[in-house]
């Protein structure tokens, strides 16, 4: 962890507290808006929640969120984000660490149950695995789908398209076609250039009596 600590205010006793109880496990802390975070190693996230959770002043026992983001250009492109909150002493903090498309993050559905849906959101999104989830799969997106949309080089048409099928009774999957009319665009606004909207003729005054 870095030697400085750059807390101050109401969350410098909590930064204090939560370093004194969970030592190596952390990599950084830091402080944004009023907000405290802690960088922890992947391998304890469970280790860290349950330790944030079980300390009596820390009492951090609700699990409000889970968060994924995604930075393409890292070599652990992910990061995972708990968001956590106290109601004993009414104040949050957020649980960080980083990941790749390989390897897996412990699961925290022992400790908050909630966690299930919210692992198997960051999964259908981003696809970070999560290690000892009991039922991980899509929530969000269909169970045919292809990919991970959070993704930011997720194609914007996707990879595949459905539709209900006559002949087969049912909806199929089919690779996204799309007519070229929608692959041109010249970026250009309606106000730019010789552009004439529905409408502009009554601007213009070739419109005539209403």
């Amino acid at each position: 962890m870095t030697s400085q600590l750059p807390v101050t205010g109401g969350n410098k006793g909590v930064a204090e507290r939560a370093l004194g109880v969970l030592g190596e496990h952390v990599i950084d802390a830091a402080e944004a808006v009023g907000e405290l975070t802690l960088l922890v190693q992947r391998d304890s996230a469970a280790v860290v929640l349950q330790i944030l959770r079980d300390t009596p002043d820390l009492a951090f026992d609700q699990l409000l969120d889970i968060a994924g983001v995604d930075w393409p250009e890292r070599t652990e492109r992910f990061e995972v984000n708990y968001h956590l909150l106290s109601m004993r002493h009414n104040r949050r903090i957020r649980v960080k660490l980083t990941t790749d498309e390989e390897t897996p993050v412990p699961s925290v559905t022992p400790l908050y149950p909630n966690a299930g849906w919210l692992e198997r959101e960051v999964w259908d999104c981003y696809g970070v695995l999560f290690e000892g989830n009991p039922d991980l799969r899509r929530i969000l997106t269909d169970y045919g789908f292809e990919g991970h949309p959070f993704r930011k080089d997720f194609p914007l048409t996707g990879h595949v398209e459905l539709r209900y099928s006559e002949d087969a009774g049912r909806v199929v999957y089919e690779p996204v076609k799309l007519a070229q009319d929608f692959r041109r665009f010249d970026f250009l606004s309606p106000w730019e250039g010789n552009w004439k909207l529905p409408g502009d003729e009554k601007a213009d005054g070739e419109g005539g009596a209403a």
